[in-house]
């Protein structure tokens, strides 16, 4: 089956609040900020770092409150304070894109849901 790939779920300016580079690799985000963009533990992202243009793939880990922090490789990539868009794609079969629909998330400064 062909499908297309569709930006479904993003968290906006989040801010990063650590970055440990000893660690197996991932992203811990702040849980309720994943289930108010609908993406779950263990699924694929891509995180795009607003101050320096770099972007990252992995996965995610529910974190604690107000966490975004990055561990293994991307922590040479991004720094705490950092801005960054998390963004879920999904593949969407062709005949099923008219039902699309993207959930965003914007946080403030301390990485709190602006509702």
């Amino acid at each position: 089956m062909r499908t297309r790939i569709f930006c479904t779920a993003k968290i906006h300016r989040a801010t990063v609040t650590g970055a440990e580079l000893d660690y197996s690799g991932s992203v811990c985000v702040d849980k309720n900020l994943l289930n108010s963009a609908g993406i779950l533990p263990y699924e694929m992202v891509h995180i795009n770092n607003i101050n320096n243009g770099n972007h990252w793939e992995t996965y995610v880990i529910a974190g604690e409150e107000g966490e975004l922090t990055l561990h293994g490789a991307p922590a040479r990539l991004f720094t705490k304070r950092d801005k960054v868009v998390i963004n879920r794609l999904e593949n969407i079969p062709y005949n099923e894109v008219e039902d699309i629909s993207q959930k965003v998330v914007y946080v403030d400064e301390n990485n709190k849901e602006i509702k």
